[in-house]
């Protein structure tokens, strides 16, 4: 017996290939469509009859590159997400992520632990104004094209330019980067999850159309109107831009409904209970109509004893004689104060729902705008000068009011945004949370593009420190965290990791020294990471969140990790002799059945730590014979 190496190479370590698992969905549903391995397009089109359209010109958006879009979002990654604990906040207990990185190979990174499980995506991508958003030249290699991007490696002489009107490809090139971030992150939504962006004039035709390809025309929900300014411009050529749109697709609109928002204090107003009625407040309603109704045509006599022959001219009351009197008797007719006015319905206030429906227009008044965005951002972080970096902020009344709509306070729902910008929307969140005592976890993006400023020299150190003075804030206030109804504690933290290259050294041999090649790679791991940056790309790999518990324990003077409650157990000793397997395998076993995982547990550990094959051996062994094949889901060695 013996255990499985996992190699550089090896799909397990690579993010999900959703290429693959694509073809494995269509051989499920349609294996008859398959020969020797290969799609037969001609059964393919017999079985889907009359849904394939092979017409050459048909409705949709084509631009160049959109084929090679396609293909870059469904090819893996072959990088990792380094953790860094000192410039965490609250590392060992909070659920909440920044991530560092091009947001494209992070989503990529995510695929196997957060498919399905986010509920709230909301972005505010580069608006394609001609210079807020750079691009890269070259895609064969997206992670080292982002080490060089962000000053980490030396470059080639790639080219990294803003995408400008006189590029010749402007709608193009914005398109091509929206598309497979778009891909990729459609598959991390719950099925009752929704997605928000935010966008201008400039490409909103063209989002409606990509949106309606990725997700669906049947499932888009509305586009917003955010009057985003409160004066005009004065110096506008032609109109004073005052709006965004927010555009809002759900995963399965037959699924997603927006929550209720609270009533604002003017409709409450509105009730209130002048003859005390026990009840509670009530406001009143017109009890005529001017649709037809058979019965609604009748004199009524009022309390005072005054007759009202019938409705105004050319309406109807809304209810029949019979129906008024028992109305009456209940108390639901309000006669006004002396009992001599034209009858009109009460309406109780527990009577109409819980709140108000959402509209399309989200006024500054209620949402914030511009203006207040840029102040919160320069009093948390002492700008000088905000809009040296940001030109248009969201305020975070803004995204608290997509936070209503689309998730909860009683449960964990998770947040993304992987265009992060200064961290809007972790503030929303913990706003939110403070005030109604929720635990919504979120997870940020972004790219350390540079800014030019010495105190925060990258867009990335911005949105890490925004975060941390808003947890400051919060905590300052209320002179530590908020009680939750369960006990718990309310979450104001969030891990840090940073994009990278992965901990795995690739198999490149040298043609002309293979002996040198294979002696360098009996140790494949990169001599600069650590233990705890292995222990993460597994966590990725192999499709457990990167918040998972951890426990270590020292077992035969080595240190084991049990992550997830034993769904996975990490041995990263670098000497394993033949006289440690026993103690190191049995102490492993009793700690797993101490820890009762309900799921099998994956074994690993570092293959150039064995002292010879027998160690290794000898350990598969002892795992294998004491513990059932339902309960270990593979042995591996890295």
């Amino acid at each position: 017996m013996t255990m499985k190496k996992i190699e550089p190479n090896d799909p397990t370590m690579q993010s999900a290939d959703l290429l693959s698992e694509n073809v494995e969905r269509l051989k499920t549903l349609f294996p008859e469509a398959f020969t020797e391995g290969k799609i037969d397009l001609a059964v393919l089109k017999e079985l889907l009859g009359g849904h394939v359209d092979e017409r050459e010109e048909k409705y949709g958006l084509n631009w160049h590159g959109k084929r090679q879009a396609r293909r870059l979002a469904l090819t893996p990654s072959n990088g990792t997400l380094r953790p860094c604990p000192e410039e965490s906040v609250d590392w060992e207990s909070t659920q909440n992520l920044m991530i560092e990185g091009d947001n494209l190979e992070v989503l990529k990174l995510l695929q196997k632990s957060y498919a399905g499980r986010v509920k709230l995506i909301y972005i505010d991508p580069p608006y394609n104004t001609g210079k807020d958003f750079v691009y890269p030249d070259d895609y064969r290699d997206n992670i080292r094209n982002y080490l060089e991007l962000t000053g980490q490696v030396d470059g080639e002489g790639r080219r990294i330019s803003s995408n400008t009107e006189a590029s010749g490809r402007f709608h193009t090139d914005w398109l091509n980067m929206m598309y497979p971030r778009l891909r990729l992150a459609r598959n991390l939504l719950r099925d009752d999850g929704v997605v928000f962006i935010s966008i201008d004039d400039n490409e909103v035709f063209d989002l409606r159309i990509l949106m309606n390809e990725i997700f669906g025309e049947e499932n888009f929900i509305a586009t917003v109107i955010w009057q985003k300014v409160f004066s005009p411009k004065n110096s506008a050529r032609h109109f004073s831009e005052d709006h965004d749109y927010i555009i809002v697709y759900a995963k399965n609109s037959e699924i997603w409904t927006p929550r209720l928002l609270p009533r604002t204090e003017e409709m409450e107003s509105r009730y209130s209970n002048p003859d005390k009625d026990p009840r509670g407040a009530w406001t009143s309603g017109d009890l005529s109509a001017r649709n037809f109704y058979s019965e609604g045509t009748y004199p009524i006599t009022c309390p005072s004893g005054r007759i009202i022959d019938g409705p105004p001219s050319g309406t109807y009351w809304r209810v029949s004689n019979q129906k008024f009197h028992e109305m009456d008797r209940d108390r639901r007719i309000w006669w006004g104060a002396d009992g001599n006015n034209v009858p009109r319905l009460k309406r109780f206030l527990t009577d109409v729902k819980d709140g108000r429906v959402p509209q399309t227009l989200w006024s500054y008044q209620e949402v914030g705008h511009t203006q207040e965005a840029k102040k919160n951002l320069v009093e948390l972080l002492d700008f000088e000068n905000s809009e040296a970096v940001f030109e248009t902020p969201k305020p975070f009344r803004l995204i608290a009011r997509m936070l209503r709509l689309a998730t909860m306070n009683d449960s964990d729902d998770i947040i993304l945004d992987f265009f992060a910008g200064s961290g809007t929307t972790a503030h929303a969140v913990l706003d939110l949370n403070k005030q109604d005592g929720g635990n919504r976890r979120f997870i940020l993006v972004q790219l350390p593009e540079p800014t030019g400023q010495r105190e925060y020299p990258t867009i990335a150190e911005i949105t890490k420190e925004r975060v941390r003075r808003v947890i400051k804030k919060f905590n300052s206030e209320e002179a530590g965290q908020l009680d939750l109804s369960d006990g718990a504690r309310q979450d104001r933290g969030f891990r840090v990791f940073k994009l990278d290259q992965s901990n795995l050294r690739p198999w490149e041999p040298d043609p002309a020294n293979l002996e040198k090649s294979l002696l360098d790679h009996v140790d494949h791991i990169l001599p600069d990471r650590s233990e705890q940056d292995l222990l993460f790309e597994l966590l990725l790999k192999l499709g457990l969140e990167l918040t998972v518990p951890m426990a270590t324990r020292t077992i035969a003077r080595k240190a084991v990790h049990a992550i997830g409650g034993g769904a996975l157990v990490v041995c990263l000793a670098e000497n394993v002799q033949r006289t440690d397997v026993d103690p190191l395998a049995m102490g492993i076993l009793d700690w797993r059945r101490e820890l009762a995982p309900a799921v099998a547990t994956t074994f690993v550990f570092r293959d150039s730590a064995f002292t010879d094959d027998v160690a290794k051996t000898n350990l598969a062994a002892i795992l294998e014979q004491n513990l059932p094949a339902s309960e270990r889901a593979g042995i591996r060695s890295l």
